[in-house]
């Protein structure tokens, strides 16, 4: 299936900001209308490796919209390096970024696309840092669906400058959700992936999966590295795909 992909700027509807999001969107070149997905990156922002897979979600029929996460401050426009410097600048950005700050970007985002006259639902998901501002975006109840892949700090709440009430929230989703994580996941070990499900559960959602892909370690869809799994890359974009279908 051909793309069409242009760069565009979002406008953010948080009031006294200013400020502008730099965001890609991507879609089949038919221009039908279809459901929009918003994308979220790692901490690196809008890498080739990132827009890659968004290229292939949206080859399944979807618009997908990948913003970048630090629209303010000296990475605002800055796709960083897969190495040590990338590594600390990216994290450095996330610590600058109020969990408030974050939601407002959010907002904006979500805003942008429910305007769109070729845009018919709202989804969302997004890897690592961006799983859990997935996870935060599937409060906004025009959200139909969330797949959050290997997100950070769910269970403790480390998310930017503050510590984020994601968890708690639980209840606040009613989209569907799906969570997925890798078993060799150092961020995210067995008795965090426990305590995730468990207050799934408690806040009393029902329609939530939560899949462990066995030897998967984080980030094992970036593709660049050591760490990818390309098969496990295949499958987990299959089933994201048919939850955002509605498994039919």
């Amino acid at each position: 299936m051909k793309l069409r992909e242009e760069r565009v700027s979002l406008p953010s509807t948080a009031p006294g900001t200013g400020h502008e999001i730099q965001a890609v969107i991507i879609a089949p070149a038919d221009d039908l209308p279809r459901p929009g997905v918003l994308l979220y990156t790692d901490i690196f922002q809008l890498t080739e490796s990132t827009l890659r897979t968004a290229r292939r979600l949206a080859a399944s029929g979807y618009l997908v919209c990948v913003p970048e996460i630090y629209p303010r401050g000296d990475l605002a426009g800055v796709a960083l390096e897969f190495d040590d410097p990338g590594k600390a600048r990216g994290m450095a950005g996330a610590a600058s970024m109020p969990t408030a700050e974050f939601d407002e970007d959010r907002i904006s985002a979500l805003d942008y696309l429910a305007t769109r006259p070729d845009v018919t639902d709202l989804l969302v998901t997004g890897f690592c840092i961006g799983g859990h501002l997935a996870f935060r975006a599937a409060f906004d109840p025009r959200v139909a669906a969330t797949v959050c892949f290997y997100p950070t700090g769910l269970q403790d709440g480390k998310l930017g400058a503050d510590i984020a009430d994601s968890l708690s929230r639980a209840a606040d989703i009613n989209g569907r959700l799906l969570v997925v994580f890798g078993s060799k996941d150092p961020h995210v070990p067995a008795d965090a992936r426990l305590q995730v499900i468990s207050a799934l559960y408690s806040a009393g959602l029902e329609d939530v999966e939560l899949h462990v892909y066995a030897g998967g370690e984080h980030a094992f869809m970036r593709d660049i590295g050591a760490r990818h799994d390309p098969e496990l890359t295949d499958l987990a974009l299959r089933e994201a795909v048919s939850f955002f279908q509605g498994r039919s």
